[in-house]
């Protein structure tokens, strides 16, 4: 359906891809991964003619229509988010507002009193009418609501001006509107970035069964592993394909890895025996016919370039002192917002080294229990208290709004933590990605990402005993998220969170406080993999 035959593509003076090449096949679900800048979204501009290669073919299938989704909405404001949604499902919507635009026309008196225009009407109509229920149009409306409901909208609120809603909700309005269209392939860039844990279960059972190619990112590795069956990766200008998951992806890049290591060895191994061959018996009359050939043969070896190692992003906690055995105890307490009671007569202890993972349907409450654990609001009744040399870490997501915009990488960390050494913060920066220059970045031009591994380096520099974290991963990539996970692994302090990614709530939580449902809230011994199990809650259709 979709090919790249040998393009080549250079932004400025950065050379983005050289003869590179790739394909997408109905039925195919690829994942595009790369590092940050490699140019996964210039692929997806390519493929819908929004840039072109400087050299090379991008090749589309006649009638093949194409459904884009990128991190750019544009303006959305004056129709209802329904409409909005129908008004982007390609040609099933411009068909449909035709057949609105024939229906007023058929009843304008004016028409009616002419037979000719009468008559040109009404074929106009059949023909429309036609191919309005070849697209199946008169199934539009429940289809957009149905997909609208699983992304996580509230069947009140799509009545409402989309306009009105935050960038993130919008975001999705987006989303809705491409799955919408029923295209024959679909780009999706980082289609999970605003959503909840039960909209990724939903879209995950939408893409599954989606019979055209999908080509998406993501930085979630679990939505990758269980919808890719390729990967494409971009790397050094070149695209190179792997038949699997993105699991399998990774093992054949170590393996790679490591035989480009070995084989680059033992050439370096035989060119050292060689030269040193080479220089101890130069100088001798008697070997210089064997020296002459040696070096003939030196001259003649194509050399093997030494293997490129990847940026392996760590950073080690320093452990934080111990906090008392209770850290953190709700007596009581009652939250709500208007006639909405979030909670009510709500008890909950938080013990010495706890993992709690928070989980709960969109406006359970989730962020909530972390604003009055962390003290950023207040209760309406009871009582929210903190334990014995208890010292608390909170991360949410206005964090990133609170960063001085004049100030950079390196001056923020300073300032964060005035007796450390430069050297110490430099390593610190490097941990979290910022390595040479990148230091000396404005906080005003940081891409959200970077926001975010900003905030989290200050934060976990001189780490809190009690961390309480409101999605700590969402806007980082692949590698940055890996690297917190295995940090915040062996962490010894005790931690409360919410997080829509599921290796981060399998590989941090030992506890799982389930809150929203009928019954209020519920606690579960054993981290998320134990209550999946118990629950059955990834399973399609299942939501405890």
């Amino acid at each position: 359906m979709i090919r790249l035959e040998a393009i080549s593509k250079q932004h400025g003076g950065r050379i983005l891809f050289l003869d590179a090449s790739m394909a997408a096949f109905r039925g195919e679900k690829i994942g595009l991964v790369g590092p940050n800048g490699a140019g996964k979204s210039t692929i997806f501009r390519m493929i819908v003619r929004d840039e072109e290669p400087d050299s090379g073919n991008v090749l589309v299938e006649k009638r093949v229509a194409i459904g884009y989704f990128s991190q750019s909405v544009g303006e959305m404001r004056g129709r209802s988010v329904l409409e909005e949604t129908i008004a982007g499902a390609g040609e099933v919507a411009t068909v449909a507002h035709e057949l609105h635009e024939l229906e007023l026309a058929l009843a304008d008196p004016a028409n009616a009193a002419d037979p000719a225009m009468l008559d040109k009407l009404v074929t106009r109509f059949g023909d429309v009418q036609h191919r309005f229920d070849e697209l199946d149009g008169y199934g539009l409306e429940s289809r957009a609501r149905e997909i609208l409901a699983g992304l996580g909208f509230e069947a009140g609120v799509i009545e409402h001006d989309v306009g009105a809603l935050s960038g993130g909700w919008k975001m999705r309005t987006a989303l809705a509107r491409i799955l919408l269209m029923q295209p024959d392939a679909l780009l999706l860039d980082e289609p999970t970035n605003h959503l909840d844990i039960e909209s990724i279960l939903w879209l995950e059972g939408f893409l599954r069964s989606f019979e055209g190619a999908l080509i998406m990112t993501s930085h979630d590795r679990e939505f990758m592993n269980r919808l890719v069956t390729k990967i494409v990766e971009i790397d050094g200008g070149e695209l190179t394909t792997y038949t699997g998951d993105y699991d399998f992806y990774e093992r054949q890049c170590a393996v790679n890895a490591a035989q480009a290591e070995a084989q680059y060895a033992r050439q370096q191994a035989m060119l050292a025996k060689e030269e040193a061959f080479i220089a101890r018996f130069k100088a001798r009359a008697s070997h210089a016919a064997q020296v002459q050939s040696r070096v003939k043969k030196l001259d003649k070896i194509e050399k093997v370039e030494p293997p490129r190692r990847r940026h392996v992003v760590k950073f080690d906690f320093p452990q934080p002192p111990r906090s008392g055995d209770d850290v953190c105890k709700l007596a009581q307490v009652g939250k709500g917002y208007g006639a909405k009671r979030v909670y009510e007569e709500f008890d909950f202890v938080i013990r010495r080294r706890e993992r709690w993972c928070v989980m709960g349907v969109n406006g359970a409450g989730k962020s909530t229990l972390l604003r009055l654990i962390a003290g950023e609001t207040a209760p309406d009744a009871g009582t929210v208290a903190l334990g014995g040399s208890v010292k608390l870490g909170y991360f949410a997501q206005h964090a990133m709004d609170l960063l001085d915009p004049a100030r950079t990488v390196i001056e923020t960390l300073e300032i964060a933590h005035p007796l450390a050494s430069f050297g110490s913060l430099r390593t610190l920066a490097g941990a979290f990605d910022f390595s040479g220059d990148d230091v000396e970045k404005g906080v005003r031009i940081l891409s959200g990402g970077e926001r975010a591994r900003l905030v989290l380096a200050t934060m976990l520099f001189d780490p809190p005993n009690f961390l309480v974290l409101d999605e700590p991963t969402n806007h980082l990539d692949l590698a940055t998220k890996d690297m917190l996970t295995k940090a915040l692994a062996d962490f010894e302090g005790t931690m409360i969170f919410v997080s829509h990614d599921r290796s981060v709530l399998r590989g941090l939580s030992n506890r799982v406080l389930e809150i929203g449902g009928p019954v209020g809230p519920r606690q579960y011994e054993g981290g998320y993999t134990e209550y999946v199990e118990s629950t059955g809650y990834e399973a399609p259709g299942v939501r405890s």
